[in-house]
């Protein structure tokens, strides 16, 4: 159930129109890296975790519902920076006043090339918001990186707010409007706030890595292939030990030697590896039946109910 309360999350503010930076904006409306697709993307993967992990759902909500929210404030000042562009396009007979806010023939060929190269905005519209980024191109739902598995959620969360930061700043650098560019600031820090959130709940996910069930095969996990000809540069991710799984990087100078006289690589022999091929392959059985009897224990096999009156605190 949602509620909608009228005033913003954030008090957006502009101190005039700038109908070029408005259509800008749009990026973070309807943009592959925007608010809706963040949104819809906490939302939908909220749904498979809402019995099992009712504690990530609350968390996905929440992050969900205020993304709407950020999205109410991208939508107002986007509204605000055209000014009373809709009015004037009324002045159907008359000749609109658009143009004077803006300085000089340059300007004014470049807004109406803003608006030939996304003529939904201005010509379609009348300025109001639109589900597209800023050249246009419609909002998609293939924007929403949704798998089932929350370890692999998470994981495309933190970088989904890593992603949206960095276009806020990016933005920030194309208006000299202070107060758009507290509002952007505040939406920028909201995404480093998100992004801690879904750290700290992959941490509580044990084992998190690798994602999903299955184990990968030792004799594969930790070999480095040198697949560039010129300079080799060593670093921690092909020398010591791997981040996450604690193996012995193995370092494969001539790849090419090494598939022929390994057959291919199925002759090769698991070197530097935390478990064996039979440990792993226990592993993977073992933490398959964690998980489904933990889904199993939670969603009942017959009738369901999603909600409780009132609801209970977790």
């Amino acid at each position: 159930m949602f509620h909608h309360v009228k005033e913003l999350q954030f008090n957006a503010r502009v101190s005039k129109p700038d109908p070029k930076f408005a259509s800008l904006l749009l990026e973070q409306f309807g943009g592959a890296n925007g608010e809706l697709k963040a949104a819809m993307q906490y939302f939908v993967q909220a749904f498979p975790a809402r019995q099992p992990y009712p504690d990530k759902y609350d968390m996905l909500m929440d992050i969900a519902t205020e993304e709407f929210s950020h999205l109410e404030i991208v939508g107002a000042t986007i509204q605000m920076l055209l000014g009373n562009l809709n009015g004037e396009l009324k002045k159907a007979a008359d000749e609109s006043e658009i143009m004077q806010l803006l300085k000089g023939k340059a300007e004014k060929e470049s807004f109406i090339h803003e608006a030939m190269v996304n003529p939904q905005f201005f010509g379609l519209s009348g300025g109001s918001p639109t589900l597209t980024n800023s050249q246009g191109v419609p909002w998609n739902g293939s924007y929403v990186d949704a798998n089932g598995d929350m370890a692999v959620d998470l994981r495309s969360n933190i970088a989904a707010e890593g992603r949206a930061k960095i276009v806020y700043e990016y933005l920030m650098q194309f208006t000299d409007d202070a107060y758009v560019k507290e509002t952007l600031k505040f939406l920028m820090t909201r995404e480093i706030a998100h992004a801690q959130m879904f750290e700290a709940a992959l941490a509580t996910i044990k084992p998190n890595f690798p994602p999903g069930v299955l184990q990968g095969d030792p004799r594969y996990s930790n070999t480095y292939f040198n697949m560039s000809n010129g300079m080799e540069v060593r670093g921690p991710w092909n020398n010591g030990a791997s981040p996450e799984l604690g193996e012995e990087w193995q370092y494969v100078q001539d790849p090419l030697s090494h598939v022929i006289q390994t057959n291919g690589l199925l002759d090769q022999q698991p070197v530097g590896a935390s478990m064996t091929m039979d440990q792993a392959e226990q592993k993977s059985k073992a933490l398959g039946e964690e998980r489904s009897g933990h889904i199993s224990e939670n969603v009942p096999k017959g009738e369901n109910q999603w909600s409780t009156y009132p609801q209970q605190n977790l």
